[in-house]
């Protein structure tokens, strides 16, 4: 099995966001919420250690009344091999409803579904391990126009994705300034990809490697997520735009001059 140097996420780490639906009559509108949790659990698969990773979206306020959201996805990653072992999901969806179990065995090659039993090529992801095992790549000496791959399991099929790198840019968020890393993900089913590249993706450019924000057109408009609330993290926020000031501040106000964690603990932050 791999190992996969991870200097990037622990147990702890909780982001939480807000979506928007934007049009040019509507603006932005508020369509929902979600979060992305490393609990502390540590379940062991084969004598082997695991992140449990739980990540929910729910719809909200008149969103509900014609296309309803609650969604919850849950996968059990090896902490050596930044992997699936398990992944679960409930999917409610407007009138489509998806609930399913998938145990990967990755040392014969399979992933058993409620349905189906798949074959799966080496180190396969599932759609919720993939954006962890991402965050571990090194960004130091990406370059625009570079590209990574990242195959992976939903509904009883590998898809085979691909990220491209597009340069940094500082972008301005709910929780001020942060300077970014932005990427464009591809998607395509048996390994032929589209021409397009449907989503945009801005993480951080820190050790972190957070999402801050992405954005994706639809038939009408777009839709937007963004990070609005942070806690746990690994690394200091270096990304965000006046956080070593913040610091210095938030110092001077405590009497020890002293931090209570060695990880970054601050659930939200003002422009």
């Amino acid at each position: 099995m791999r190992t996969v140097k991870n200097e990037s996420f622990c147990r702890g780490e909780k982001l939480e966001f807000k979506v928007y639906y934007h049009s040019a009559l509507t603006g932005n509108v508020t369509a929902g919420y979600g979060s992305i949790l490393v609990t502390d659990d540590n379940r062991k698969f084969d004598n082997r250690d695991t992140y449990h990773i739980v990540a929910t979206g729910k719809s909200s306020g008149f969103f509900n009344m014609f296309f309803k959201v609650d969604d919850r996805f849950e996968s059990y990653i090896d902490e050596d091999g930044i992997f699936p072992w398990l992944f679960t999901r409930r999917t409610r969806e407007g009138g489509y409803k998806k609930d399913d179990v998938v145990n990967f065995y990755h040392f014969s090659g399979s992933a058993v579904s409620r349905k189906a039993i798949t074959h799966i090529p080496i180190n396969v992801q599932d759609i919720i391990s993939s954006f962890y095992f991402a965050r571990t790549l090194d960004a130091e000496t990406i370059k625009p126009g570079d590209v990574f791959n990242l195959p992976f399991f939903l509904d009883d099929s590998v898809y085979f994705s691909k990220v491209k790198f597009f340069g940094r840019e500082t972008i301005k968020t709910a929780i001020g300034l942060v300077k970014c890393l932005k990427l464009k993900p591809m998607m395509a089913k048996g390994g032929v990809f589209k021409d397009e590249y449907p989503m945009t993706l801005w993480v951080s450019d820190d050790g972190n490697k957070i999402p801050i924000m992405a954005e994706s057109a639809v038939i009408v408009g777009s839709i937007k997520m963004e990070l609005i609330k942070y806690s746990g993290l690994l690394n200091p926020f270096l990304s965000k735009v006046g956080y070593i000031a913040e610091q210095k501040y938030s110092k001077k106000g405590d009497s020890t001059g002293k931090s209570n964690s060695n990880k970054e603990d601050t659930t939200e932050n003002s422009k």
